[in-house]
């Protein structure tokens, strides 16, 4: 659509009014300039099933409270406190795998991320239950595409096999938290966690503490974005970096020569320009959340087109990132596009693969610290190679996942 099209496309969906957005002045519009017109849209909206009123749902001030409140989890003294919890478990990834022996690579970055999300916000060793939470999380994601259905409102109240394995699902990912929430209020401790920081919030109005249901849909909600995006993400790098072994060339060089067998850390960051162009490069091809949804409160303009009310915004880094007036050649995974020349040559809104404006990923920086970290730290020992009879091909979910896996060898350095 966008190349027959332009960047303003007109669609519609039954009644509703659709604008698919490809232009970075137009998306900075939508997201920066225009933003206080926006809500969330309808995919978001229904995610509220699961999530409830958290810091992805939540609208107008509860949304400022929240993310307020949520926030000094992710400042710079915190982040440097959890590159080694990443990198701990990162190592103790690369460890298990055995030469010649083919992985699951999405099943394995989901569970290092889930593990690492665990840890570092809510300071709970998680890993052992990871495939389980995994697999609620696969189940859950797979039922989005009918709760997105017009009248799936009535369908979910229906007696359906699927409509059960989601309800399952969900009452597992509800035990997990509420049993994080139940440890930490009998013991009373203050790990200094974000966890603690929910649990200890007051209202600035009334002074009352959070509830249990509000806890578990913060908590909830940064469990399962915190883990699912990123784990995507490096499966697709990986698989990229198979693809394409002068990169792969160039990053085990780098690491060599920055870490020099050392386990990397958070005081490496800065010297791993390489490692972080390459998953630069990786979610501008795949980027996990490879659309995004605004629906206006009001009439408004954009690119001289009125736009109604109650309208929505699709804006699709997927489409926008292979756009070959920002990118030459957009196909191609080619790390060096992300040189800090080549970077201020584009306009902003060219990349936001978290987002942008008011509602921009609150853990974006630690979802590049993570990325960075283990893809160094597996990196320094392993190159991952595609199991032959292995089809590669995205599945638009919430988040952009492999349709059948990403079954890969690992070979030793």
């Amino acid at each position: 659509m966008a190349h027959e099209y332009g960047d303003l496309a007109y669609f519609r969906l039954g009644r509703q009014h659709v604008y698919l957005v490809s232009h970075p002045d137009l998306v900075r519009e939508v997201l920066v300039n225009n933003q206080k017109n926006f809500t969330k849209s309808r995919v978001l909206q229904r995610a509220r099933i699961l999530l409830g009123e958290g810091l992805l749902t939540s609208e107008g001030q509860q949304h400022v409270r929240q993310r307020r409140l949520v926030q000094p989890a992710f400042h710079r003294e915190r982040l440097a406190a959890y590159g080694s919890v990443m990198s701990e478990y990162a190592v103790r990834l690369r460890e298990r795998w055995k030469a010649g022996v083919t992985v699951e690579v999405s099943e394995e970055m989901m569970r290092l991320t889930l593990s690492i999300v665990g840890r570092t916000l809510f300071s709970a060793d998680i890993e052992s239950a990871a495939s389980e939470i995994g697999e609620s999380m696969t189940t859950v994601l797979k039922m989005f595409r009918m709760l997105m259905m017009p009248f799936s409102e009535y369908i979910e109240k229906l007696p359906l096999p699927s409509i059960r394995r989601f309800e399952k699902a969900r009452k597992h990912l509800d035990a997990t938290i509420y049993g994080l929430i139940r440890e930490r209020r009998e013991s009373g401790r203050d790990a200094g966690d974000l966890l603690s920081m929910l649990l200890l919030a007051e209202d600035e109005e009334n002074g009352r503490h959070m509830t249990d249901k509000q806890v578990r849909d913060e908590a909830l909600t940064l469990l399962l974005a915190g883990h699912e995006t990123t784990a995507q993400a490096l499966t697709w790098t990986w698989y990229l970096l198979s693809q394409n072994t002068t990169a792969e060339r160039n990053l085990h060089e780098e690491i060599d020569s920055v870490l020099e067998g050392r386990v990397p850390g958070f005081e490496d960051l800065p010297r791993l320009t390489y490692t972080e162009m390459v998953f630069a490069e990786a979610l501008r091809l795949y980027p996990p959340a490879w659309a995004i949804g605004r629906k206006a409160k009001d009439d408004f303009e954009l690119a001289e087109a009125r736009i109604a009310g109650q309208s929505i915004c699709i804006l699709s880094p997927y489409v926008v990132h292979r756009d070959a007036r920002w990118y030459p050649d957009p196909e191609r995974f080619h790390p060096e596009r992300w040189t800090p020349e080549a970077r201020e040559s584009r306009p902003k809104f060219s990349y936001f693969p978290f987002g942008g404006g008011s509602r921009v990923c609150i853990g974006e920086r630690f979802a590049w610290m993570e990325g960075i970290l283990t893809l160094a730290a597996v990196a320094q020992k392993w190159k991952l190679r595609l199991a032959p009879d292995q089809r590669v091909e995205p599945l638009p979910l919430i988040t952009l996942r492999t349709k059948y896996g990403m079954r890969m060898m690992a070979e030793p350095r």
